[in-house]
């Protein structure tokens, strides 16, 4: 008796499952450097805008609570580590370190509070970034 196989054809190797396209290397990009940009270039309207303000909120609130905003050095792995979650802002970061805003001494009580708020809206940035490049994808509908 004759064996019958389905078998599928082979996917090349060369042959991406998603294929990158420009809005897949802008929208992340766009959305670090602007909260929410990435998804309003993909006409996400309600999502962008609500990341917009959320992150913008978190970090105005943070630097209201006399949160510090770290500076590149290096310094302990603490600072290291609050250093790249301040940066997921994007120009928010940069325009806090032109400003000199959060660079006051913890004098307050809520600071280390609003530390926390600046580094948790970096963070919140760079996963609305990874979400925009999986939508751009296609990964994500």
């Amino acid at each position: 008796m004759a064996k019958t196989t389905t078998e599928k054809p082979a996917k090349a190797a060369s042959t991406p499952e998603y294929p990158l396209s420009r809005t897949a290397i802008v929208a992340p990009i766009a959305g670090w450097l602007i909260p929410g940009a990435g998804h309003l270039i993909q006409k996400r309207y309600v999502r962008g805008i609500l990341l917009m303000v959320s992150v913008v909120a978190m970090f105005v609130i943070g630097l209201g609570m006399n949160g510090r905003v770290y500076g590149p050095n290096g310094g302990d792995i603490l600072e290291i580590l609050g250093f790249i979650g301040d940066l997921g802002s994007g120009a928010l970061y940069f325009l806090a370190r032109i400003m000199g805003w959060g660079q006051a001494a913890a004098a307050h009580a809520t600071a280390d509070y609003g530390k926390t708020f600046v580094i948790v809206a970096g963070l919140l940035n760079f996963i609305a970034a990874a979400d925009a490049h999986h939508i751009a994808l296609g990964k994500k509908p």
